[in-house]
């Protein structure tokens, strides 16, 4: 049988695609590899302590074992909350003008700016929110962390925003605005609704960023080893906790430590989860 140009494209072809889609494949390994590495070594050294006292008893002073740390457990939601109740908002309305109505000159900036944001270390998001937050109050408090980890999560939440946005097909505006809808309400009931399931994505990633944030948390909510739910007051902070006592000179605290850390990644999951249920289809 003679082979022919043809024969030989075809071929080339095939070797070509089954090349690309075994590096596709090696490049996913590499990806899930590291991320099964983490899961499994902070399960291994954090089951130690993962018991009900973990969840339901304060930190125990220096030299005594057991103890929890339900103070920080709680601290941790609700600066995720007070964080998330300004961070959440502004980035989507932020995304919904930047696609909607921020084909200008401002809209140009407001996007640059979030795009340079996202890059700012977060430590410098601390130190900006101890400026604005803490020397105008004169003390560390739960409300001047949420203001430091809302301000992570805007440029996550607000380019996400604008991207899903934007992939919504412009027919559903036109049939909108057909109906006599006027514009605002067209992005607010019908596009957003469509992007809904991107836009929660978006947040989850902001959420999920602000979780697991320490340094801006220091210059702010501070730390507090007693129970207090008081947002002007420092309040506990799981990242903080895992801070002290993985640098502290105690195996105790040090095994606390990766007990907490396992919890932080137990709460982001049970997050995702949540998420996943309200944006879930219908049908």
């Amino acid at each position: 049988m003679e082979i022919t140009t043809k024969h030989l494209t075809y071929y080339r072809r095939k070797a070509t695609n089954v090349i690309m889609l075994s590096f596709s494949f090696i490049a996913a390994i590499i990806t899930i590899v590291p991320l099964f590495l983490v899961f499994y070594y902070t399960v291994k050294e954090g089951a130690t302590y993962l018991n009900l006292d973990f969840f339901t008893k304060l930190p125990t002073p220096i030299g005594e074992p057991g103890g929890g740390m339900v103070n920080a457990i709680v601290g941790t939601l609700i600066l995720i909350g007070i964080g998330g109740g300004i961070g959440i908002p502004v980035g989507m309305l932020s995304g919904i003008y930047l696609s909607e109505f921020g084909k200008n000159k401002f809209g140009a900036l407001v996007r640059f700016l979030a795009d340079v944001m996202s890059g700012i270390p977060s430590i410098v998001v601390g130190v900006v929110a101890y400026t604005l937050v803490v020397l105008p109050m004169k003390h560390f408090s739960a409300l001047a962390g949420g203001v430091a980890l809302a301000i992570l999560m805007i440029p996550t939440i607000t380019r996400t925003t604008e991207e899903m946005i934007k992939l919504v097909p412009h027919s559903y505006r036109e049939a909108g605005l057909a109906l006599g809808i006027s514009k605002w309400k067209t992005s607010l009931f019908i596009v957003l609704k469509t992007a809904w399931k991107g836009i929660a994505t978006g947040i989850l990633l902001g959420l999920a960023r602000a979780a697991g944030e320490t340094a801006p948390l220091l210059f702010t909510a501070l730390g507090n080893r007693f129970w207090s739910t008081n947002i002007f007051r420092p309040i506990a902070s799981l990242t903080v906790f895992i801070y002290e006592y993985s640098k502290a000179p105690f195996k105790d605290w040090n095994e606390q430590a990766w007990t907490a850390a396992l919890v932080l990644i137990m709460l982001i999951s049970v997050l995702s989860l949540v998420f996943k249920f309200i944006t879930r289809s219908k049908y």
